[in-house]
């Protein structure tokens, strides 16, 4: 029984994208048509994958191509696959909304854009070019068929944030798009999407390394001035890696990478690789512009397209590159893998290590060139992909000395410019043994912490890591070129050696106030001691060289894994009037009520001052409040 018309309403994200195709935010419309070739030719890649996979799939591969009719009369554009094609349940979920895990990203972005330049970035990011045929197009009509399902479905929609649908009984495989042209400005014949030459330009120029025929339907004239009609292959087919540096202009790998990420914008960089010899495999990959929107969402697909001599084998193959170069696009073309290789057999795959391997090598060592040759575009570079690169310091030990070549880091040295390992080290004083950082939730926070005090008094370069994966690594990285890592939170610092005697008699002078505050205190430190990291401050909170620090302990706990509390260090500035105080109430025998609330007090700030929480805020406060009122 046949399914009546269904009327829906896109979601309310795509509703809202479409009213921005329909009012046309790109100066260059011609693009619509790379994004439709583009689809199709993925549409084909599937289908091929498909039948390699199930043999006993009923699906017509003898001729696979992507064909442009045309009807002037009627001012259509109708784009035409033989590919995998859609069942009615995928028109629903890939036309009818947007990115389904990032809508609520998405439509923040999309109001916080400012102008057509910044919405147009968002619409690459989020992979929805079949949309922009409303740039050109007043109705669109798609009719697709699952390849090996007998009903097709048909698609239509004016861009007003409605579609219908209903079934289509004689649907062919694979899918055809028709757009029902804008009426034609006769002022402007560039944007004649009827016309042969326009459509033989924009295929050319976008769409050349398409690796299958992109067909035309031309006009020929024989030598008696007859004119005839022929369908003739519009684009070259040949892969762009498979080109030499020559034969390829930077133009068309930038129309490459647009094809295989579905950016609108321009790579970063490209990274051409050919290796020959007993495993041969060619590689194009390249660097984006920009983080893509879920850069660090859990459910985002990764990794490079995989070709076997020139036949596609699957997207976004993991086993060729790793988690934290996971923003890497390209293709790899390998000679001597199996067509039937699967998922499964890639990870165990000898050639497939090797491959991977010399990729991340390169890729790592494309960025250290980046680096001196031209610091702005790496500045780029490590804002956009920095924090997901340093996430290989713990996972890749391999290659951790090149990674920590390539990092850069905010410091204090300079409030605008992050610095490079080399730099600091360059910078270090003499004498000085460790590279001094601090961990945070933000530079404001750490910039006025106690514990930065001595360190900015006495001149020392202090890194600020404020993404969280900095709280990991610094733990499983020992050191740089033989300096050590050293967080200024954690365990003694010694900043100058002829502080030592006058520490030790200070030692001396606070033992017994040292001793009844860790026993007062003993439910929330397991120590106090006197520091030489304050200078202004009363009183700080450090932990073991070894501990866990606050954050850490907190995404552990976030992640579901249980972890004991760890019970931290107080440490007194002997020069403080408030600690000065305390010692001298304390040797005069002042009443021990009062002088536990003064304990309290001094260690409730200093967890404030470090952006840690109080367990019982109500009762900090109360005390703060009536210590003040006997100050009056």
């Amino acid at each position: 029984m046949n399914t009546p018309v269904e009327t829906r309403e896109f979601q309310a994200e795509a509703r809202q994208l479409l009213q921005l195709m329909v009012h046309s935010i790109y100066s260059n419309k011609d693009t619509f048509l790379r994004e439709l070739i583009s689809n199709a030719s993925d549409a084909l890649d599937k289908l091929r994958l498909e039948t390699f996979r199930d043999k006993d799939l009923q699906a017509d591969t003898s001729d696979l191509h992507i064909r442009l009719d045309v009807d002037r009369v009627q001012r259509t554009l109708t784009v035409r696959d033989n590919g995998i094609g859609m069942s009615r349940d995928d028109v629903v979920n890939l036309i009818g909304t947007i990115a389904r895990s990032g809508t609520a990203e998405f439509l923040r972005k999309l109001k916080e854009a400012k102008d057509a330049a910044a919405s147009q970035d968002l619409i690459g990011q989020f992979g929805v070019g079949f949309y922009s045929s409303f740039m050109v197009a007043d109705k669109v009509v798609m009719v697709t068929r699952r390849a090996g399902e007998e009903q097709g479905t048909r698609w239509e929609s004016t861009g007003d944030g409605t579609y219908t649908l209903e079934p289509a009984e004689d649907a062919p495989q694979g899918t055809s798009v028709t757009l029902f042209l804008k009426p034609e400005d006769t002022e402007d014949q560039l944007f004649d999407y009827t016309a042969e030459w326009k459509l033989k330009e924009i295929v050319q120029r976008y769409s050349d390394f398409i690796t299958w025929p992109v067909r035309l339907e031309v006009e020929r004239k024989d030598a008696e001035g007859k004119t005839t009609r022929e369908v003739e292959t519009i684009n070259s087919m040949k892969a762009l890696w498979a080109r030499s540096k020559d034969e390829a202009t930077e133009a068309e790998y930038k129309e490459f990478y647009k094809h295989i990420s579905h950016d609108w914008n321009d790579p970063l960089e490209t990274i051409s690789l050919k290796a020959e010899g007993t495993f041969e495999y060619q590689a194009l990959l390249f660097i984006p512009s920009h983080a893509p929107y879920d850069l660090f969402m859990r459910e985002r697909k990764r990794g490079v397209q995989l070709y076997v001599k020139r036949v596609f084998i699957m997207d976004n193959c993991e086993a060729l590159m790793p988690e934290y170069l996971r923003f890497v696009k390209g293709v790899v073309d390998a000679q001597d893998l199996s067509l039937n290789v699967s998922r499964e057999i890639l990870q165990q795959d000898r050639q497939i290590e090797l491959m991977r391997r010399r990729l991340v090598k390169r890729v790592l060592s494309t960025v250290k060139t980046m680096m001196s040759e031209n610091p702005e575009r790496y500045a780029t570079f490590w804002r956009e992909f920095g924090a997901a690169v340093k996430e290989g310091l713990l996972s890749d030990t391999e290659n951790r000395g090149a990674i920590l070549n390539i990092a850069s880091f905010a410091s204090t040295h300079d409030a605008d410019k992050p610095t490079t390992l080399r730099e600091y080290v360059d910078r270090m004083k003499d004498g000085q043994e460790h590279i001094y950082y601090m961990t945070g939730a933000s530079r404001s926070v750490i910039e006025s912490s106690p514990h930065m005090e001595a360190f900015q008094a006495k001149g020392f370069e202090v890194l600020v890591l404020t993404d969280p994966i900095d709280e990991m690594w610094v733990d499983s990285v020992p050191e740089f070129e033989g300096k050590r890592f050293q967080s200024i939170a954690k365990g003694e610092v010694d900043l100058d050696s002829e502080e030592k005697a006058e520490t030790e008699q200070q030692n001396e002078e606070f033992a017994a106030l040292l001793s009844w505050l860790t026993t007062r205190l003993k439910d929330n430190v397991k120590e106090v001691r006197l520091s030489s990291r304050l200078t202004t401050s009363p009183a700080c909170i450090v932990g073991d060289a070894h501990d866990l620090t606050p954050t850490l302990e907190k995404m552990y706990r976030a992640m579901g894994e249980k972890v004991p509390p760890v019970k931290r260090i107080l440490e007194l500035n002997p020069a403080h009037p408030l600690v000065t105080g305390l010692r001298k109430a304390h040797e005069d025998g002042r009443d021990e009520t009062d002088l536990g609330e003064t304990a309290e007090l001094l260690f409730g700030m200093a967890l404030l001052a470090e952006g840690g929480e109080l367990s019982d805020p109500a009762h900090f406060t109360r005390l703060l409040a009536d210590r003040l009122a006997r100050t009056l």
